[in-house]
């Protein structure tokens, strides 16, 4: 079934916020908080902020292209920093797009509305809210205009009772539009953005197109990771170099910003986020490089 904006209300468990709903429909104050009025009228409760106040870093994870691995690399340095014993979340902001269950391996997982807010479902231990939880089916699509996405983005944030996190990674959609800017103006106090490309040129160009964006969102560009950066050969151990090699490192260099490392293609990162399960866990090749990037990610928090 399509998800159009008439059968929203149907096919999906969240009430996502209309013009003419209350901000505070899931606050656990419902009813006797003082601000509701004003959320009536449009205004913003600060109880939903306070949610945001208790996660300690919120970094957005972004790209200007699409098909870069950005939402692998979410997932996966959402669990390095679980391993670490970290408190972990991740915020799938690609409305149309879904992947982060698929990637976590909690595709049949629901959203539930709790007394304190939306409960996320969680993947050993990583909290996760997505669009993907609220469809009727996985092929489901979901065509809708920006102000509906933007609503649920916006309700994700406010009404998800994500509790006290350390990180909450939020996955981005390709691109540089509507859901980035809704994301900066909604959540507070944003720790900065990640940057993943591949080293191919036409990746690069739109890469840039995102540092500049979050450059004029005036947040920190956290740093930039280079991702199916070159393939080790099985039967010989020659590096081969498929979609070229170190333009993410050039381009960080050229615009000043941090690199953070490479990710090199690996079979097994496919067949493991097939199956819900990360990379970072296994043996493959990838995970070592990976490793030393979420290290060089937290000398910036440390």
């Amino acid at each position: 079934m399509i998800i159009t904006e008439d059968r929203l209300g149907r096919a999906s468990g969240m009430k996502f916020m209309t013009e003419k709903s209350s901000n505070c429909d899931s606050c656990a104050l419902k009813g006797s908080c003082k601000d509701e009025k004003d959320a009536m009228d449009g205004k913003e409760c600060d109880h939903k902020v306070d949610r945001m106040s208790r996660i300690k870093h919120k970094i957005i994870i972004a790209s200007g292209k699409g098909g870069v691995g950005k939402s692998t690399v979410t997932v996966n340095l959402a669990r390095a920093l679980q391993i670490k014993g970290l408190k972990v979340g991740v915020l799938d902001a690609d409305i149309t797009g879904p992947d982060i269950p698929k990637l976590l391996g909690i595709e049949d997982a629901r959203l539930i509305q709790g007394p304190d807010g939306i409960r996320p479902p969680q993947a050993e231990g990583i909290k996760a809210a997505s669009m993907a939880f609220v469809l009727s089916s996985r092929d489901s699509p979901v065509v809708w205009r920006g102000p509906m996405k933007m609503a649920a983005i916006k309700q994700f944030i406010q009404d998800v009772d994500w509790g006290d996190l350390d990180f909450l990674l939020i996955d981005l959609p390709p691109g540089t539009s509507d859901e980035p800017l809704s994301v900066v103006q909604l959540i507070p106090e944003l720790a900065g953005a990640i940057i993943v490309t591949t080293p191919q040129e036409v990746a690069l160009l739109d890469s840039r197109k995102a540092v500049n964006m979050v450059r004029a969102m005036k947040l920190p560009v956290l740093g930039i990771v280079e991702n199916m950066s070159g393939l080790v050969c099985p039967h010989c151990g020659q590096g081969i170099s498929i979609f070229g090699a170190g333009g993410g490192k050039r381009m960080a260099e050229e615009m000043d910003v941090t690199f953070l490392g490479a990710i090199p293609m690996d079979p097994s990162v496919c067949a493991l986020g097939d199956s819900g399960k990360t990379f970072v866990q296994s043996g493959a090749d990838a995970a070592g490089s990976f490793n030393q990037i979420v290290e060089r990610l937290l000398e910036i928090f440390r």
